[in-house]
């Protein structure tokens, strides 16, 4: 599902960056649109939630559990930045005409402004500039500082035993997000905190189907009737969310339980597919790759993307994986606890 999710991803940006579109359901002059990438996205924070939420309960300590998603989100990332500071930049400089090293020392400026997930600065030097998304480097990465939020969220629900004995409290935190944004359709306002409201609902979608899994009935039926709802929401609301959100949670559920495929590769592509896809996609235009037109610019930009996936899996996570069960440095007490792989 995250591959799948992760792949979609890098299609709809891919046609944004090199051909100017990508897939939409719907806009609205206030409240923006939804495209085919916001859907993915939202897909990708539903299986965190459920995932993650089976990582803490499994843990039961939140020193292993911040460390297990430390190693899982951070080094990755953190290498995606250098490179692309040091060895990607300087190249889309020289494919634009410019000298590579006319990226110093802005370059550096991107690694330490952007060190701690909140992008803040998208571009180096204000490139790339021939593309359809001008001065955006990386455009893909802004969303895991969102994640990790809902990361730290998760820990805050378990210390109230909202994950427990408390499942309620979820339910009651995934219908006041709901309510303000259906607030913001019936009054066709922005709210503040579109993006981590937008996300942090999506995730909890996730987190209920985990605490309320043996309530949660897996029927085909329930499917169609979804994929319906989810349809009618996109063609004619501004934000599917406020109709559709837990029809689109559901169907993300549902497949990952019913679809046939019996598939866990040692290899796991997807963060790598979604974090270095937007860099590849850039290099790609730039060096002229759009005369092999929309699909075939779209699958050699999948292929490129796979194969710096497996490095950055092979170099850089796995590696880092590695380390799961070793003592959090924040966390004393988990000193000598050896955790079990699986989790």
């Amino acid at each position: 599902m995250r591959l799948a999710l992760a792949g979609l991803v890098a299609v709809a940006h891919a046609l944004a960056v090199a051909f100017g579109w990508q897939p939409q359901f719907h806009e609205d002059p206030v409240l923006g649109r939804t495209t085919l990438g916001d859907l993915a996205v939202d897909g990708f924070f539903v299986v965190s939630g459920f995932l993650v939420t089976m990582s803490y309960l499994r843990l039961g300590n939140v020193g292993r559990y911040l460390w297990h998603r430390f190693v899982r989100i951070m080094p990755a990332f953190w290498v995606c930045l250098v490179v692309t500071a040091l060895v990607v930049a300087p190249i889309v400089a020289w494919l634009e005409g410019a000298s590579p090293t006319s990226v110093f020392p802005e370059s550096l400026a991107y690694i330490t402004r952007n060190g701690l997930l909140l992008i803040r600065d998208y571009g180096v030097a204000g490139l790339p500039s021939g593309t359809y998304e001008p001065g955006v480097i990386n455009g893909a990465l802004w969303t895991l500082y969102y994640e990790f939020l809902c990361y730290l969220g998760v820990v805050a629900l378990g210390l109230i035993g909202a994950l427990t004995r408390r499942r309620h409290l979820v339910l009651v935190a995934v219908g006041l997000l709901w309510a303000v944004g259906l607030a913001g359709v019936v009054l066709a306002v922005e709210l503040p905190a579109f993006q981590m409201r937008r996300l942090a609902l999506m995730f909890l979608f996730g987190v209920v189907g985990y605490v309320y899994a043996e309530k949660v009935r897996v029927d085909g039926r329930l499917a169609v009737l979804a994929l319906a709802l989810l349809a009618l929401a996109l063609a004619w609301l501004p934000d599917y969310r406020v109709l559709a959100g837990p029809a689109f949670g559901y169907l993300v559920l549902w497949a990952m339980v019913r679809l046939p495929f019996t598939w866990n590769p040692r290899t796991d592509l997807s963060y790598g597919l979604y974090i270095w896809h937007w860099p590849v996609v850039v290099i790609l235009a730039l060096l002229g790759a759009t005369a092999l037109g929309q699909v075939g610019f779209v699958m050699l930009t999948l292929c490129v993307t796979a194969l710096v996936a497996l490095g950055s899996w092979r170099l850089v996570e796995a590696p880092a994986l590695a380390h799961k069960s070793m003592a959090a440095p924040w966390h004393a007490r988990s000193r000598g606890v050896s955790a079990d792989p699986s989790t």
